[in-house]
């Protein structure tokens, strides 16, 4: 009978300890400083080691150089969020799990002039901002709303966008 009881006390007690065991995410919270430019303090022109090193739960990496289509970039496609390093610029998508300093995604298009300014260049689907840092461009969907963020180190003339 003790032993019994020793037995089911033992299965309990590793039955919590079991429930207590959790996989943590790799990385920290993603965090965009949209006036600066940064990814959790990582701008756009960050090599592909310092963003690896600094966010470790990458989902796939192209190499730069060599036969990669737009030359380095390190994607994290289940964050919806990508650096494209030899081209200098970061892409945040619609499905983005992250902190947006500025609440952009879903934004109506017109609405940001308070704390953007005028954009620099505009065309049916997409505004361009001057930023200190180089670039922001905000892209529409059909309603006129943020669906995708750009943010580059280069300026208009300069930036060389993957299609």
């Amino acid at each position: 009978m003790k032993n019994i009881i020793l037995l089911g006390i033992t299965m309990i007690s590793m039955g919590n300890l079991m429930a207590q065991l959790t996989v943590k995410d790799k990385c920290s919270a993603f965090v965009v400083d949209i006036l600066n430019g940064k990814v959790n303090d990582l701008k756009a022109s960050a090599p592909a080691s310092d963003i690896k090193t600094k966010l470790p739960c990458f989902t796939a990496v192209e190499e730069e150089g060599g036969t990669s289509k737009c030359g380095g970039t390190v994607y994290y496609k289940d964050k919806d969020i990508s650096f494209f390093t030899q081209r200098d610029y970061i892409v945040i998508g619609e499905k983005f799990k992250g902190q947006l300093s500025i609440p952009l995604m879903g934004g109506k298009r017109g609405s940001f002039f308070k704390v953007l300014g005028n954009p620099k260049m505009k065309d049916d689907n997409w505004d361009a901002f001057d930023m200190n840092y180089g670039i922001l461009i905000l892209y529409y969907n059909a309603t006129s709303k943020v669906n995708k963020i750009l943010i580059s180190t280069k300026n208009t003339t300069e930036i060389n966008i993957c299609e």
